[in-house]
């Protein structure tokens, strides 16, 4: 899979999303040859204001990798002709990004079913979600709060498997660490929605929850999802202030003790990939940091993220191979053969650094070199023609089918103990 950017206008989403703040903006797709091409994009992200998503940085922008751009309008045609100018093809994947935000504000829909697994939900919500679905499945469903993010809202874990009465080996999940990536909350929901009703019905997740526990974070970096629901749709980080600085936020993962900041990351507070003052600075890092150091039993580490259609391992902070490299990797394809046998969908999978561009302070990097050996990342779907924006049309799919690469791995781990 070739890494993926996109460079656009960072908005104030509710009020002025209605109005069309991103009315006319585009998405362009292109792939850099040169360093002709590499200095155009240098120059544009420098004189407009950008929002890069992936790679997430102009520093990652290599040659012969795809690019995925969004421009506001106010910028298309100038961008477009300097691209022409120099010879650099490109085709326009979106041309109204409005259109389809709106439809993913659309919230006059009506369920009469209670909570709706194929909507995007605020963190009210899902922190509603939360109490309720542990209220109503006490014997498989447990919550903590293992810690409360910076601006003071807490941060919730749920416990999802058959109590025992003492501890069992456990599967990491977590969601959400990047505020705009609303497919990766719904995700977490949706596991947890399918564990406790098919749990006594359905053999293989009754086995499943009988013998590991699956701590699932719906989502960590709430303060930052909240904010990409009221005001900035393609919010990243976090929202903790930076002294000396008037740019807000750290990305959480770039901000794990895993060679941090070493590669891939930026000590620039205004950068998206802002690796923070130090390893561990954000509250929201630290609170999933220490609940996994002091929990004896995990044995896999899963984190969601979006997009691009790809289940990743370490490392991400070398090129170097892990020591269980290949078990790692035949894990990740069959992960995805399991995916792909639903909907057809296609997943690409390796370590990171070569799969997508090297980066450090990755919670999946750390999770592995804390002695988690069973470490993923999943970037869901799509590969570019939504992004970010991803319809709920597609909740439902994307959900399907990564319970089964999900299912999978938690088997595998359950087959080979360590």
């Amino acid at each position: 899979m070739e890494a993926l950017l996109f460079l656009g206008f960072v908005a104030i989403i509710s009020v002025e999303a209605a109005v069309g703040k991103y009315a006319g903006d585009k998405v362009l797709r292109l792939r850099p040859e040169n360093e002709q091409h590499l200095q155009f994009i240098r120059h544009v992200s420098h004189s407009a204001e950008v929002d890069f998503w992936q790679p997430h940085s102009v520093e990652l922008v290599t040659t012969n990798r795809s690019v995925d751009f969004r421009i506001g309008a106010g910028w298309a045609s100038e961008v477009q002709a300097g691209l022409n100018k120099i010879g650099l093809k490109y085709d326009i994947l979106i041309e109204n990004v409005q259109n389809l935000m709106e439809k993913q504000f659309d919230r006059n829909k009506t369920d009469s079913t209670g909570y709706d697994y194929e909507k995007y939900h605020r963190w009210d919500e899902i922190e509603s979600w939360i109490a309720k679905i542990t209220i109503e499945n006490p014997k498989l469903v447990s919550r903590f709060k293992i810690g409360h993010s910076y601006e003071r809202r807490s941060i919730y874990l749920l416990r999802v498997g058959k109590r025992t009465g003492f501890m069992k080996p456990a599967i990491f999940l977590d969601c959400g660490i990047h505020a705009r990536e609303w497919i990766s909350p719904a995700f977490c929901q949706w596991f947890v929605k399918e564990a406790v009703r098919n749990y006594g019905s359905d053999p293989a997740m009754t086995t499943l929850l009988n013998k590991l526990d699956f701590l699932v974070v719906p989502v960590i970096n709430v303060d930052g999802y909240v904010y990409s629901w009221a005001r900035d749709r393609f919010w990243r980080k976090t929202r903790s202030r930076n002294p000396g600085s008037r740019c807000v936020g750290t990305d959480p993962n770039r901000n794990f003790d895993a060679k941090w900041c070493s590669i891939g990351a930026s000590r620039d507070p205004c950068d998206d990939i802002y690796c923070g003052s130090h390893a561990e600075s954000e509250k929201e890092v630290k609170a999933v940091a220490g609940f996994i150091r002091q929990y004896c039993c995990i044995k896999a580490y899963l984190t969601i993220h979006s997009y691009s259609q790809m289940c990743l391992f370490p490392y991400s902070y070398t090129y170097s191979l892990t020591p269980n490299y290949k078990e790692l990797n035949t894990m990740a394809s069959d992960a995805v053969k399991a995916l792909s046998s639903l909907h057809g969908t296609q997943y690409e999978y390796g370590p990171a650094a070569i799969i997508i561009y090297p980066s450090a302070g990755g919670s999946d990097d750390w999770a592995y070199d804390l002695g988690i050996k069973y470490s993923f990342t999943f970037e869901l779907r799509d590969t570019g023609t939504y992004g970010f924006l991803l319809p709920e049309s597609q909740i439902r799919p994307t959900c399907e089918e990564t319970m089964l690469a999900i299912n999978y791995i938690a088997t595998y781990v359950l087959n080979h103990p360590y």
